[in-house]
């Protein structure tokens, strides 16, 4: 009997020797590229969506084209990101907030969700969880305050990430591997582990792998963000709309052209000094803005 050649979509979950392995419909494909895709030298990036070919009866194919991308990003290389889960312990190490507020900036910038997720909530009491919490509200980030050792957040954070496909980003000690062992057992990975086997994969598509916790979730845990520069193309004026709890209020100020620094009348200074705005955030805001100011003047 003859057998028929089959076009289906999927995700790339990993690649590496020439080979992708494509996921569709919770089925995993072996699949290599068409000869035209070799000779373009088409990038693939763990995240794309594909259209393979595959014969009946087979679990391998061959890639036939890659779909337009909502976003890439370089570092980690995957694309299509619905959101970036910043995982930060609330001791030990203590919360970074500036590096929280870099990735939501980063996160926006690329039209990805920031998703602010506080770990070892075990460690401190109520009324620290709830002043961290606080300071996230009014950008309207979603913020879980977790355990991996009572359970606390870990149902709620599963939910979140059910159906997209989300980053992990956040420095070591934060308890990244606890986390992913909490949000499904069929992992079990040592501490540490995941980031030791992606790091090969750092500055390449062929080994970085996607975690699968089902058919519609996917989870990539990567180093690297702790040192992440700003993007290069973020103008001075474009930052403040990267603070959401700034963007009611930027038509207040006295100088359509307001920086938010040294201007008077200036309704963002205006809304940090009532406390409507925390001064984690502006100060932050404002590290970023000279940061902003000095790569203008490199390029």
């Amino acid at each position: 009997m003859e057998h028929t050649d089959q076009i289906l979509e999927g995700t790339i979950i990993k690649g590496y020797s020439g080979f992708y392995y494509v996921s569709c419909e919770g089925v995993l494909y072996e699949c290599s590229l068409r000869g035209k895709n070799r000779q373009k030298k088409v990038k693939f990036l763990p995240g794309d969506r594909v259209r393979f070919r595959i014969a009946e009866g087979t679990a391998g194919g061959a890639i036939e084209e890659v779909l337009p991308r909502r976003n890439e990003l370089l570092r980690p290389p995957v694309a299509n990101l619905d959101q970036l889960v910043i995982l930060v312990a609330v001791y030990d190490p203590l919360p970074d907030l500036r590096l929280i507020d870099r990735l939501t900036v980063f996160a926006q910038w690329n039209q990805i969700r920031p998703v602010i997720c506080f770990n070892k909530c075990d460690l401190v009491s109520a009324e620290e969880q709830r002043r961290l919490q606080e300071i996230y509200r009014p950008a309207g980030f979603p913020v879980y305050l977790c355990s991996t050792v009572t359970g606390q957040g870990i149902d709620a954070l599963r939910e979140c990430l059910h159906g997209r496909f989300s980053v992990l980003a956040g420095n070591s000690g934060v308890g990244k591997s606890s986390m992913m062992n909490a949000i499904s057992d069929q992992w079990q990975l040592a501490t540490g582990e995941i980031s030791d086997k992606l790091k090969r994969g750092r500055h390449t598509t062929r080994h970085v792998e996607l975690f699968q916790l089902d058919a519609d979730t996917l989870i990539a845990d990567t180093p690297g963000f702790s040192s992440l520069q700003l993007p290069e193309d973020i103008k001075r004026e474009e930052l403040c709309r990267l603070f959401p709890e700034f963007l009611c209020r930027l038509g207040d100020c006295r100088f359509a052209t307001c920086l938010h620094n040294s201007e008077p009348d200036c309704a963002i200074k205006e809304a940090v000094e009532r406390g409507e705005i925390p001064q984690s955030r502006y100060e932050n805001y404002l590290a970023f803005l000279e940061e902003v100011i000095q790569q203008e003047r490199s390029y």
